[in-house]
């Protein structure tokens, strides 16, 4: 019930933390601490938002040692694909791995999905597939657009 009543607490204050990162300090396998959430948000009524990914950008960008721009490009990429319903059901955590990693690419900065995937404890098989969904959706974005302008 600590971890989390500690997870409820972090999400309602906008502190951008997964439930996996709380697994190396808590005493109970991570199920646990999920359901008991899952009961606390329910018994409160609380009205928890599904986290943004945007908000793991900063952390995530300063670990990896990302430039600015970098960051901005992941985050614009993360802000154009949401009203296309990408984000819908994924992991933000993933979502905000994926965006770093194509942020880095568009302004030729050299990561490897190992290095982001290690900072950010998501796979690369994941960090693949959301960076390659952004850019499909961003792509169509921009698509379209420019036809609207045309």
């Amino acid at each position: 019930m600590a971890t989390g009543s500690l997870y409820a607490a972090a999400r309602q204050a906008g502190t951008p933390r997964s439930l996996d990162e709380f697994e190396p300090v808590s005493r109970v396998p991570r199920q646990e601490y999920a359901r008991a959430y899952r009961y606390i948000a329910r018994e409160l009524g609380l009205a928890i938002e599904p986290a943004d990914p945007t908000t793991y950008l900063p952390r995530f960008a300063s670990d990896l040692d990302i430039p600015d721009e970098a960051e901005r490009r992941a985050r614009d990429l993360l802000n154009q694909t949401a009203p296309k319903g990408i984000h819908s059901g994924k992991s933000p955590v993933g979502l905000a791995a994926g965006a770093l990693y194509a942020g880095a690419l568009l302004v030729n900065e050299k990561i490897t999905q190992q290095e982001i995937a290690e900072v950010t404890e998501v796979s690369e098989v994941t960090i693949r597939n959301r960076y390659q969904e952004l850019l499909d959706a961003y792509e169509d974005a921009g698509a379209n657009s420019n036809a609207a302008a045309d």
